[in-house]
């Protein structure tokens, strides 16, 4: 994995390329490459390098001109990053080059069958298994050719296919990564994801898994992995491409996390029902008598979106009274657990394609089970493959680290967990003090923002830090794991997170002066007890800093946050430290936007 580019029209290809894999950057990469064709080029020409865009652009030669291309942003998977393991991928004959995300589960069995043949390899990626796989068929057209080499394959792909004696088409094809066609005026694009198309047009086709298409100038045609035709109809991109653009901010992190404001606005518009003090969320499918049938609430994501599921599955709790927990969707689907028809299944990403959350979706549905998503793209495979679900309208976000998207994911949780509530046992007087509970968020964060400078100072005395301690209790919980992996992602500082009751058992161990503790510590029933924590990391010498509602006099120093209602207080609690972590990142001159070795989306297991 990680970024798909390809164009097929009257323009010069090259630039189209570049600039696209320009706009997916913010995935994760290590290494570029792009090829192109035309009537005059007479056959593919290729460039390839390891590093950034910008180098294998430099490396461009000036007279690079076709009108087809596909080009791929590598985030390694099979082989370390260097020019040869880069994408594109040629076959020995150098007629056939193959773009592709995801994994090849049989690689290494075919590529062992394939070097018996006498086929020389010159990388040690997987994809160049499947190129060779193509160039060696038979099959009369390219379709055919792709076709046939799928059906040796075992894994997931997103792939582009180019063939030097079919220059007038783009082959491609899709199961488990996404594959988006864009369609434009006598030419098309096809992507990975609608940033790199948006600039050219909003029209777009998502395909779907086990699904192929052919693009030319002036057409495409949908169709399935054994030759149906499938009927695709466009649909309109919601996002400008003004959205991915810097708007002014040093780095992408930097805006989206001012960016929130905004987005926690945009995903209460609408939803909020007065007359009835609850919330209309259409999308669910979820009629009240099936949503009074739900005996349990099991939230599934990944990394930052499983955090968000933390904190929904206790709002659901508390505010619907059904019992909720949340799980990492890469080990449930690896389990064998018991799917109950009474239990109603969330799938949390924000991309809506995140690999091991879209497994553990089908596997729900194999088994029957109704599965809600809850996602930020619109139309993804996560949005199509439930049964129903909430979008969080947070807007595009590009740098790798999730900011905005996990607030609204909160926020779209407070939502379901309202609705549930007013449907089953929660009173109006408690929904109307959540609903203006949340209208109070957008002007709140604003409030957190403006204490950027005081973080920033703060953010320069930890920098030094190797490790550092993130705690907190029930509510406060989730935010400190989320604003532990918030720090490591971005500025690759050691830290873990525990419950602030779990200390006395093992993790005082680890206090002392060079370990700093931050402390997530609401005003509400548990405060004094957060307090006691604080007690016993103070009297072994350890530093603290303490997210609260108010002063806390055993912490070296406080970030004070504005109190909402309590089940809504772990969403703010958790924007101060987005700023920590960033700025943190920033003392360290770290890679902010694109943290080593991480990627947007995540679509390989």
């Amino acid at each position: 994995m990680c970024g798909i580019v390809g164009y097929i029209g009257k323009r010069d290809v090259a630039p189209l390329l570049l600039e696209g894999l320009q706009r997916l950057e913010y995935r994760g990469y290590d290494s570029a490459g792009v090829v192109i064709t035309g009537p005059k080029t007479g056959g593919l020409k290729m460039v390839k390098a390891k590093g950034r865009v910008r180098d294998l652009e430099a490396k461009v030669p000036k007279r690079f001109h076709g009108t087809t291309g596909i080009a791929h942003t590598r985030w390694a998977t099979h082989g370390a990053p260097s020019d040869a393991n880069a994408h594109p991928h040629l076959d020995g004959s150098g007629k056939v080059a193959v773009v592709h995300n995801g994994i090849i589960d049989n690689a290494s069995d075919l590529r062992a069958k394939l070097t018996a043949e006498g086929v020389e390899f010159r990388s040690e990626t997987d994809t160049e298994v499947l190129t060779h796989l193509i160039g060696r068929s038979e099959a009369p057209t390219l379709e055919e050719k792709v076709r046939a080499a799928l059906r040796l394959v075992e894994g997931t792909y997103g792939i582009a296919v180019l063939h030097a004696d079919f220059a007038d088409r783009i082959v491609v094809a899709r199961n488990g990564s996404p594959v988006v066609l864009g369609i434009g005026e006598k030419e098309m694009f096809v992507a990975s994801d609608v940033a790199a198309l948006v600039t050219h047009t909003r029209q777009v086709v998502t395909l779907d898994d086990g699904e192929m298409a052919t693009l030319k100038a002036d057409d495409f045609r949908t169709y399935t992995t054994e030759g149906t035709r499938t009927t695709a109809s466009p649909t309109t991109v919601e996002w400008e491409a003004e959205s991915y653009d810097m708007g002014g901010h040093d780095t992408y992190m930097h805006k989206e996390i001012h960016e929130q404001v905004e987005a926690v606005d945009r995903v209460l518009r609408g939803r909020i029902d007065d007359r009835f003090s609850t919330v209309h969320l259409g999308g669910l499918n979820l009629d009240a008598r099936e949503a009074r049938a739900v005996r349990r609430v099991k939230i599934l994501g990944c990394g930052t979106s499983f955090h968000a599921g933390m904190i929904g599955a206790q709002m659901i709790e508390e505010l619907a009274r059904i019992p909720a927990d949340a799980e990492p969707a890469s080990e449930f689907r690896y389990r064998n657990p018991v799917v109950d028809p009474d239990t109603l299944y969330v799938a949390v990403s924000q991309s809506g394609e995140t690999y091991d959350v879209l497994a553990a979706v089908q596997e729900l549905k194999r088994k029957g089970a109704r599965v809600l998503g809850v996602v930020n793209v619109v139309g993804s495979a996560i949005a199509r493959e439930a049964d129903g679900g909430v979008y969080v309208h947070a807007g595009p976000e590009v740098c790798v680290v999730s900011t905005k998207c996990f607030t609204n994911t909160t926020v779209a949780f407070a939502l379901l967990a309202l609705h549930l509530g007013r449907t089953r046992d929660l009173s109006v007087a408690d929904g109307k003090r959540m609903i203006e509970g949340l209208r109070r968020l957008p002007g709140q964060i604003a409030e957190i923002l403006k204490q950027e400078d005081e973080i920033k100072k703060l953010a320069q005395g930890f920098a030094e830090a190797r490790s550092m301690m993130f705690i907190g209790r029930v509510r406060g919980y989730p935010v400190a794991r989320e604003a532990s992996l918030k720090l490591k992602e971005v500025s690759y500082i050691h830290a873990e997170a525990y419950p602030a009751s779990e200390l006395k058992h093992g993790p005082l161990a680890l206090i002392e002066p060079a370990l700093p503790t931050v402390a997530i510590v609401p005003d509400d029933d548990l405060l004094e007890k957060n307090r006691a924590a604080l007690e016993e990391i103070k009297a072994r010498s350890g530093r603290i800093l303490a997210v609260a509602h108010q002063e806390q006099e055993k912490a070296d120093r406080t970030i004070v946050v504005p109190k909402n209602e309590d089940e809504l207080d772990p969403i703010l609690m958790g924007i101060p430290l987005q700023l920590l972590a960033y700025h943190t990142a920033l003392t360290l001159g770290r890679d902010i936007d694109k943290p080593r070795n991480l990627a947007k989306s995540v679509t390989v297991e």
